[in-house]
């Protein structure tokens, strides 16, 4: 079968999703025959991406989120209000086009829609004639038996009605999870693991005294000098992906910040202590994997809604600044049994052979 790919370039996660499911895909005999990347200009697209998805890579002008003063926390009026100029929407009115002629120049037997908004607007002006299939942690959502994000908040509700348009028309959505749960047929969706690539599968983690981070905003930089100055002792590097930064930024020998690069990242996840982020899903999932304790600073609702739920299973801890303090205090307490959940991610190359098969019949 042949499959299309459109996936949100915010961050890694979607990407290294991608990736993954590429390669399930190809081992059994499929193929992944082009990929469409959301993309906005404050961010680039890693160049691992490129070299690791296996087909050809095309990028179009996506909505993406706008941070606060202090390049930190999201701001999600400001986000709205910056995404509805005239000149964007006529960007993603393009962007919309551009999917829909790709769709129909590839043919593909199955669309998967990594958690890109525009690819649900393509449903909705189109009415595509081939199955959808989308995939996020976020359609737990609309789950039942989901403890997290049901709220009457403004943010949780605007995440929820973001849900509906990542996923108009679609066939089926696949919500990612870090522990399994029912399938939901109401609302056709089917739990499935997380999809961590093999080269995450196959590291023997150990502990070489230092703590890793991943800071998607580059806000949280002088926070972690700051920090730093006065606990110059402790070992931590950050990685990144700020527009323009150098390969590796020495601020001096135990603080060091490194241009986002997948080989390097796992390098540092392997024998890290312990692991600071902002709470993307894809890389709690690897640290959890790896028996990593987290320390989790979530810059909007949807990542609130991951650290609550990674927090739930024992994982680690939330803080709302990266004072790194309260991770190291925290460290000679931790223990976890990663059993289950290395059980559970293993399960997961079966798992969506079937149910993407399935999606199409």
């Amino acid at each position: 079968m042949k499959y299309l790919f459109i996936v949100q370039g915010e961050g890694r996660g979607h990407l290294t999703q991608a990736i993954a499911l590429s390669r399930i895909l190809r081992r059994h005999g499929h193929e992944v025959v082009e990929v469409l990347v959301g993309k906005s200009s404050n961010r680039e697209i890693p160049s691992f991406f490129m070299d690791k998805i296996g087909a050809r890579v095309r990028t179009f002008a996506s909505p993406n989120f706008c941070h606060g003063k202090d390049y930190k926390k999201v701001k999600l009026a400001k986000s709205i209000l910056f995404n509805i100029t005239v000149k964007k929407l006529r960007e993603y009115r393009e962007s919309v086009h551009l999917i829909h002629r790709r769709i129909e120049k590839a043919s593909p037997d199955v669309v998967i829609n990594f958690y890109e908004i525009l690819a649900g607007l393509v449903n909705l002006c189109f009415r595509e004639h081939v199955p959808f299939v989308c995939l996020a942690h976020q359609f737990l959502l609309k789950h039942p038996d989901y403890r997290y994000g049901n709220g009457t908040g403004r943010e949780e509700m605007l995440l929820r009605f973001n849900n509906t348009l990542c996923s108009f028309g679609a066939t089926k959505t696949l919500a990612l999870s870090f522990y399994p749960l029912k399938d939901f047929y109401r609302e056709r969706v089917a739990v499935v693991p997380p999809l961590l690539r093999e080269e995450v599968l196959g590291i023997s983690p150990n502990d070489e005294g230092y703590i890793l981070g991943y800071m998607l905003n580059p806000g949280y930089m002088d926070e972690v000098k700051c920090w730093h100055k006065s606990n110059p002792d402790v070992k931590v590097h950050l990685f990144w992906d700020k527009k323009g930064a150098p390969p590796v930024l020495k601020v001096n020998e135990n603080l060091i910040f490194h241009w986002i690069n997948d080989v390097e990242f796992l390098r540092y996840m392997q024998g890290c202590s312990g692991y600071v982020t902002t709470a993307g899903f894809e890389s709690v999932c690897e640290a959890m994997y790896l028996g990593k304790l987290i320390m989790m600073i979530p810059i909007h609702v949807e990542q609130e809604i991951n650290a609550a739920d990674a927090a739930g299973t024992g994982a680690g801890i939330v803080n709302d600044t990266f004072d790194i303090t309260c991770l190291i205090h925290y460290l000679p307490q931790y223990s976890t049994d990663t059993v289950g959940f290395r059980m559970w991610v293993q399960s997961a190359e079966e798992l969506f052979i079937r149910l993407d098969h399935a999606s199409v019949k």
